[in-house]
């Protein structure tokens, strides 16, 4: 994802053009304001419900079911709305790698092009998405007892809004002459869809080659954002390819984006925000440096320790990465370290945590394959250990001549105080995993109890809680979450086409038939998902195989746990490494780094975490060994 609000990542990777200026229109501007206060709304009353439930349970024995079944409908309000707060912000995932190098009007070409794709989606699923509406209507809650057409009108409303919010922007960005352009290639692909239905029905599995191969990498490839790229495939493969109404791709998005299990995921990127603004990632870092500040490249290794600990923390990998490099980096620069070595070692950071609960990833495969979550958080720890020690080793090698200023070494009475400031926060890596572990609560209600927890730590301990952030912050996560989900959504659609064609099968009787057993499948799993983590975020990747490969993973007798960390280390690798790796430059981003100054540092930091890799998965203990049931 990987993975990844927009003050960081926006310069780069899916942020607006320069000089874009979003929501200037008063239409606009009060569209988008009525929709962020409702998406605040709306995690409030997730993070009540979710917190009152847990409380209920656990404190008094006397769950409310209905509790439940009312986050599930509020859930899937929030991230269709945080979508459209997303669309208002330019906030949707992209991949310009090969677009921002291009002069001024190929960029602009691009920019109708993509425009015209999430149009195109728009107007395909806008009558879908009513027509589901009206078929939920019938079929009621059992505790509630209300209609299920109150959770599925979300998705056509919120199509609505950012078809709506998307005309704005295209006119007011890009001019009436591309807008018009952008508008006609979108009423001709839907138009097209609907007269020619069917039309492609004889090239069999050719198709999926033709949607999922060509135009899906193409699009993404062509800037469009990442979400619409595969609403575009899936939309088109349902119309051309099958005989199936468009209503499945609507209710595919809806099943897609229902597991209570990804509530968590607006939830942790709300926390990853708290902790930021409360200073709980702040004093952290200034206790390990207290701690290895004197060290030779003591601060290099105060990094990899840092970003280990937040990331048991947000579990978004922006989130992570904000809340360390600002704090740490004026330190780094003034005390000789270069900026370009700094970023590199930042992205590599962010392969190596990648498995550390609550990791986004690691939730999604948790929903996708009924892999227990209390078992992929305990098995994470270690692997990302076992790679942070080969980016020490490495960092070790890298500095063993520097000639950095000398630093006194902290008396042990400044060490103590620090230590003292920072165990509140210290603690909560631990309060996440030891509540999901103890089955205090789910991987989903104890990302309420880490807020609550880090508010009162804000509160009480650090007396940096600033009441008037919160709203923001929540609208800020709901509309990277919204983005997030929204991708989900649209590839569990092309999920569902990949099953339905057979390609499924043929993926499974191929692996399947890998000579050498075990360890050629698990070869071939590393470079197709270090492959695949270099083009696409995290999250898509594992929605589309997680579901093919794991099967074939347990039938040849590999761990479920063992399989799923080599498969999010190796897209790990993929996403944080130039030069297609979209996380690369996120963290150079991230670091004000530019990206060219970091690529030529970065290659043996990232060598070493592929040597934790390789010891991941040739040593099934390393993943498996404090399970319980192993």
């Amino acid at each position: 994802m990987n993975l990844e609000h927009a003050d960081p990542t926006s310069a780069s990777d899916h942020g607006p053009p320069p000089g874009f200026k979003p929501g200037t229109g008063l239409v606009e501007k009060g569209l988008t304001r009525a929709v962020e206060l409702a998406v605040a709304a709306l995690m409030t009353a997730e993070i009540v419900i979710l917190f009152v439930g847990v409380m209920l349970r656990y404190l008094f024995h006397a769950p409310l079911i209905w509790l439940d079944e009312l986050g599930s409908t509020l859930f899937i309000w929030l991230v269709m709305l945080g979508a459209v707060v997303a669309t208002a912000r330019v906030q949707h995932l992209r991949m310009t790698v090969l677009i921002d190098p291009l002069p001024a009007s190929s960029r602009a070409a691009f920019s109708t092009f993509g425009t015209a794709v999430a149009l195109s989606v728009l107007l395909l699923m806008i009558p879908p998405g009513i027509h589901y509406m009206a078929e939920e209507a019938p079929i009621f809650s059992p505790a509630l007892e209300i209609s299920a057409s109150w959770k599925a009108a979300a998705l056509p409303l919120s199509l609505v809004l950012m078809l709506a919010i998307s005309l704005f922007q295209a006119f007011r960005r890009d001019g009436t002459r591309l807008a018009l352009i952008a508008v006609m290639i979108a009423i001709v692909v839907a138009t097209a869809a609907t007269l020619f239905d069917q039309s492609l029905l004889s090239l069999g599995k050719n198709n999926i080659f033709l949607f999922f191969g060509s135009i899906l990498f193409l699009t993404i490839l062509a800037g469009a954002p990442i979400a619409f790229a595969f609403g575009l495939a899936a939309c088109g493969y349902v119309a051309f390819a099958t005989s199936a109404p468009m209503i499945v791709v609507a209710s595919r998005m809806s099943e897609g984006m229902s597991h209570i299990i990804l509530l968590s995921v607006p939830l942790f990127v709300f926390l990853g925000l708290l902790i930021e603004m409360t200073g709980m990632g702040r004093v952290m870092v200034r206790f390990l440096a207290a701690l290895l500040g004197h060290v030779r490249g003591g601060l290099a290794y105060v990094l990899i320790g840092a970003m280990y600990l937040v990331s048991g923390i947000s579990g978004s990998k922006v989130a992570d990465m904000a809340a360390v490099a600002p704090v740490l980096f004026p330190e780094l620069k003034a005390r000789g370290y270069q900026p370009g070595d700094m970023a590199a070692l930042l992205s590599a950071t962010g392969a190596q945590t990648e498995t550390i609960p609550p990791s986004l990833v690691l939730i999604t495969i948790g929903s996708v394959t009924s892999v227990s979550i209390a078992a992929l958080f305990t098995g994470g720890m270690l692997p990302a250990l076992i790679c942070g020690m080969g980016l020490c080793a490495s960092v070790g090698y890298r500095f063993r001549r520097a000639d950095f200023p000398k630093v006194e070494r902290a008396s042990a009475k400044t060490i103590l105080r620090t230590f003292v400031i920072a165990v509140p926060a210290l603690a909560l890596p631990f309060v996440v995993r030891a509540a999901v572990v103890e089955g205090v609560a789910t991987a989903t209600e104890v990302s309420t109890i880490a807020i609550v927890y880090a508010a009162l730590v804000g509160l009480l301990v650090q007396r940096e809680f600033v009441w008037r952030r919160v709203i923001p912050m929540m609208v800020d996560a709901a509309a990277l979450s919204g983005a997030i989900l929204l991708i989900i959504g649209f590839a569990t659609a092309v999920g569902w086409g990949l099953t339905q064609s057979g390609f499924s099968m043929d993926v499974l009787t191929t692996m399947s038939a890998l000579p050498g057993g075990a360890p050629t499948f698990l070869a071939a799993s590393v470079l197709l998902f270090i492959v695949l983590g270099s083009v696409l975020e995290g999250i898509p990747v594992v929605i589309l195989f997680a579901p093919l490969l794991f099967p074939v993973a347990e039938k040849l007798g590999i761990h479920e746990v063992h399989y799923a960390m080599v498969v999010v280390l190796s897209m790990g690798v993929g996403l944080f490494t130039p030069p297609f790796g979209v996380g690369y430059y996120t963290a150079c981003a991230v670091a004000r780094v530019p990206p060219a100054q970091a690529m030529r540092r970065i290659w043996p930091y990232m060598f070493a975490v592929f040597i934790g890799l390789v010891a991941v998965t040739l040593i099934p203990w390393i993943s498996t060994g404090f399970l319980k049931e192993h």
